[in-house]
């Protein structure tokens, strides 16, 4: 199985202007940096929580077919299922298109329609099927407020610790131990 982000979200969840709040940066000249480490924050927590937050669309490659008939879609919440190709030994392309999508999961399904099955052709012998879909809570107003937060704890942090491990009297400061608390509630497993 591989995952490959297609399209990347169009915006943060945070913004440069919450952020420099949440920092108490009152001038301009880091901007660039913390623009940076929003979405490295961003992407950190997307990562630990195995979500996305702002629609992005991503492909889903499997090596054979499902054994069941469901296919579980990582990256939750899923918003939809743009399109499901497979490639045979011949390397061709073919669209499959006997199945419906479930958001009210998480993660959400495609499921194939009632009876129907998926096809009886060998596929290649890797990444013989690609399923592309969109993820994400949609806009940056959507997206839960204890991630918006994790995130800005993030980037506080990192903008006053410049190094991998700040040194704090003799006690090494790592990840905030809050930003892991508030992204282990609705971690995707």
């Amino acid at each position: 199985m591989a995952l490959k982000l297609k399209t990347p979200p169009a915006s943060e969840p945070v913004t440069l202007t919450e952020a420099k709040l949440h920092c108490r940066v009152e001038v301009n000249t880091d901007d660039t940096l913390i623009t940076a480490l929003i979405t490295a924050a961003r992407e950190y927590c997307e990562g630990f929580q195995r979500r996305a937050y702002i629609t992005q669309t991503w492909e889903l490659w499997l090596d054979r077919w499902p054994r069941k008939g469901y296919i579980m879609i990582p990256r939750p919440p899923l918003i939809s299922v743009d399109s499901i190709y497979y490639y045979d030994v011949d390397d061709v392309d073919v669209e499959f298109t006997d199945y419906f999508w479930d958001t009210k999961n998480e993660p959400g399904w495609v499921i194939l329609t009632y009876g129907s099955s998926w096809p009886t052709e060998t596929l290649r012998p890797a990444n013989g099927l690609c399923i592309t879909f969109k993820a994400g809570y949609g806009n940056a107003a959507a997206v839960p407020q204890k991630i918006k937060q994790a995130i800005l704890l993030l980037v506080g942090h990192w903008y006053e610790n410049r190094e991998a491990v700040a040194i704090t009297g003799a006690v090494p400061k790592d990840i905030p131990k809050s930003v892991d608390a508030l992204l282990w509630l609705d971690r995707n497993f």
